[in-house]
């Protein structure tokens, strides 16, 4: 049933505001007007989805924005069938096997490889061509992790708006297996001797935008689930899961207006009550902000109306690292080798993490590469390849000068790609676009350019993270709020803020609305370039 009779007449008339189009703002706005409240979308750009888009550039290539696969679908699939949909109806998923190429650079040139799948055999035999006895330890360290994920799973679903939810009996059930003392690359050890083989199980920390030698030990959970439930292509790029989101929403009735950035939030004594877009005022009943925290909430909301998170609070946050980007349109196509994900990992991986998180760029950096064409013809004309270049490097607070340094690191970074077969890519280069730091700041409005928003240290998680419900009437989404960073995390945290405005509108007749909304199911952060 789309949405309740007990919800229509508890919540027709209430409107609701979200400020922003990309995953969180759009799942919001489609949970909230299956409860059955009038719903505006103000987005800032000329097309939803935020970072999580596909553009088309000039030569009929097409390049995802940020994020380049999925995971665990089954959180957006819920959302979906609670509007009463089916999300495969929408939106195509691949699931690629092996799920991305490894590839581990040495002293002289590369010194192996492992072409991860979840097909535990053989995912067994590629990391025995490395180290045989860590083989032997891949069932018991997905086995463990299953485990620690029944354990936390229940946490990353609840809100963390007082102190003793830190208390909560889903938090004292878990803490037994986190052990927050270690971090993901020491509680690998136990598993996995060959650091090539812990990179395989640790380098998903970066998709938070943190080392492995220093994120909580939680986050193993991350390539477990990759492993377990695999990583899935949308078939046109990410960007098409956002236009099905988007699709859905309008057909329920939620107003979707595009290049209409907001300018404030309005507020009666201590309530939201509003916006200010374009020199019009929007009043509502509730305001649900979602942006990249530590720019938008600056930008929109007065000091005084964030006690816990004033300027100076948000100016000394620890930050994630930023991202290095080229999108290449190339005559000709690649070699089989380079499959739809490839990562080289740097062969001082451990310095590599810490020059970007000690501001410094690094000059033998590791290099992630798309090439959706392996899977997804669409993603090029014939004949020719749209290659996706990330390489992870320090935000704005380290001073570089991107001016000065830029054109030689895109050298850098082309000579690099050498590594991985292409010997030959500067003479095929048909189209070119640049992202570096500044970019992210100035044209995605993304704080310092940490593409990863705030880091995910244990004192910017669970109740010390933004609150989902931010104030009378304000509520938040998106990878800087509770639970935290990636598609599937973001799409949960709206859940959470979903479920908190209406329990707050709907007063003691919520519980038949809730009843309605999509049940909590496992998590994963995905792959997030941006």
């Amino acid at each position: 049933m789309l949405q309740s009779r007990e919800g229509l007449r508890t919540l027709s008339g209430r409107r609701a505001i979200v400020v922003g189009a990309g995953p969180g703002g759009l799942a919001t706005a489609l949970l909230l007007a299956k409860a059955g409240l009038h719903v505006t979308v103000l987005e800032r750009d000329a097309a939803v989805g935020g970072r999580t888009k596909t553009v088309e550039a000039p030569g009929g290539y097409r390049f995802d924005i940020g994020p380049t696969f999925f995971l665990y679908p089954q959180i957006l699939a819920d959302i979906f069938e609670s509007c009463g949909e089916r999300l495969e109806d929408h939106v195509r998923l691949e699931r690629l096997d092996p799920q991305y190429n490894l590839v581990f650079e040495g002293e002289n040139g590369i010194s192996g490889q492992i072409r991860a799948t979840g097909d535990v055999p053989r995912l067994k035999q590629e990391i025995a061509r490395l180290a045989p006895a860590d083989a032997e330890n891949v069932e018991k360290f997905f086995a463990e992790n299953r485990t620690k994920l029944d354990f936390f799973k229940p946490v990353l679903e609840q809100p963390f708006d007082n102190i003793l939810s830190m208390a909560s009996p889903a938090m004292l059930a878990a803490l037994p297996h986190l052990h927050p003392g270690r971090s993901v690359d020491r509680d690998l050890r136990r598993y996995f001797a060959d650091p090539r083989v812990r990179l395989a199980f640790s380098f998903q920390t970066k998709y938070l935008g943190m080392s492995p030698f220093r994120c909580p030990s939680l986050f193993t959970i991350l390539s477990f689930l990759e492993y377990e439930h695999g990583v899935y292509h949308p078939v046109g790029g990410c960007g098409a899961v956002s236009e099905a989101m988007a699709g859905l929403a309008r057909r329920m009735g939620v107003d979707i207006r595009l290049n209409s950035p907001v300018e404030r939030v309005l507020f009666e004594g201590k309530r939201a009550c509003g916006v200010v877009t374009g020199g019009e005022t929007l009043k509502a009943d509730a305001v649900v902000v979602n942006g990249d925290f530590a720019k938008v909430i600056r930008d929109l909301v007065p000091e005084e109306r964030r006690p816990r998170w004033r300027d100076a609070k948000i100016g000394k946050a620890r930050l994630s690292c930023s991202t290095y980007m080229l999108y290449l349109g190339i005559e000709g196509t690649m070699p089989e080798s380079l499959g739809h994900h490839t990562i080289l990992l740097t062969k001082d991986y451990e310095r590599n993490i810490n020059e970007i998180t000690g501001g410094t760029l690094p000059m033998q950096p590791s290099i992630y590469v798309q090439h959706a064409g392996f899977t997804d013809g669409g993603m090029a004309p014939p004949g020719h390849t749209a290659l996706y270049v990330l390489v992870p490097v320090p935000n704005l607070k380290a001073g570089i000068d991107w001016e000065a340094v830029g054109p030689t690191y895109r050298k850098l970074v082309l000579e690099r790609l050498k590594l991985l077969g292409i010997p030959d890519l500067e003479s095929r280069i048909r189209y070119e676009r640049v992202v570096d730091p500044r970019d992210w700041r100035d044209e995605f409005a993304v704080h310092e350019g940490a593409t990863f928003n705030l880091a995910h240290d244990l004192m910017q998680m669970l109740w010390f993270r933004p609150h989902n419900r931010f104030g009378p009437g304000l509520y938040l989404v998106g990878g800087g709020t509770h639970p935290g960073s990636g598609l599937p995390v973001i799409y949960e945290g709206a859940r959470i803020s979903a479920r908190l405005l209406i329990e707050d509108l709907a007063r003691e007749k919520a519980p038949a609305i809730l009843a309605d909304l999509p049940a909590t199911s496992p998590l994963a952060t995905q792959g997030d370039p941006s």
